[in-house]
């Protein structure tokens, strides 16, 4: 995957704030605010109802020439289509995923602030690295902190995209993108809004500072 795939805003699906009568009015609002990828992030429903919505989500996001990224589960990836995964340091290796996947795929891997983990994830064939989190977040506040600095490092130090991510909203991502982010990850800020119209000029906000 080449840098120019994983840019702009990437948007993640909360169950909590897009239960399943919201979640495609509000995917669509977001698709149509500018958001180049989407991410479904589900760990309650079953597997079902996880194969049904990420289904519905992938020829939503292709029908805005987005991005469909499943979190954390390479079957369900391959089974709907996907174009790839994200992974988190506890969720199986990326050689699994890959062998699932294929090599046209792509492989996020979730690496906090630590430029370890980057390292390891690039050399093992991570197609993105996202670091995180950069701000206060609602939806993962026991996530560890990470500091601008280490971001700048591992965008300069990766010929990866770095995707950043955590309590990401229109008025910090400048300073994620001004450090060399390739993309910024934003769950509340798009999709903590009841609005379609919110959440559509929420991204769209964010979606110009690329």
């Amino acid at each position: 995957m080449t840098n120019k795939t994983i840019n702009g805003l990437y948007a993640i699906t909360d169950p909590a704030l897009t239960p399943d009568e919201r979640l495609l009015p509000a995917v669509e609002a977001a698709l149509f605010g500018g958001a180049r990828l989407l991410q479904y992030r589900d760990k309650t429903a079953s597997a079902d109802q996880r194969r049904r919505r990420a289904s519905q989500l992938r020829a939503l996001c292709h029908e805005y020439d987005a991005l469909f990224i499943v979190n954390d589960d390479p079957a369900l990836a391959a089974e709907v289509g996907a174009d790839g995964v994200h992974i988190g340091q506890s969720d199986g290796g990326i050689a699994t995923a890959r062998a699932l996947l294929g090599d046209n795929r792509i492989i996020g891997v979730t690496c906090h602030g630590d430029l370890r983990l980057a390292r390891q994830a690039a050399d093992a064939g991570a197609d993105y690295l996202a670091m995180g989190r950069f701000f206060a977040s609602r939806t993962k506040p026991q996530a560890p902190p990470a500091d601008i600095a280490s971001l700048k490092q591992a965008c300069d130090g990766f010929p990866l995209p770095v995707v950043a991510i955590g309590g990401v909203n229109a008025d910090n991502a400048p300073l994620l993108i001004q450090a060399g982010a390739a993309s910024v990850a934003v769950i509340e800020a798009l999709f903590g809004h009841s609005d379609p119209a919110d959440i559509e000029a929420a991204a769209r906000r964010i979606s110009d500072l690329f």
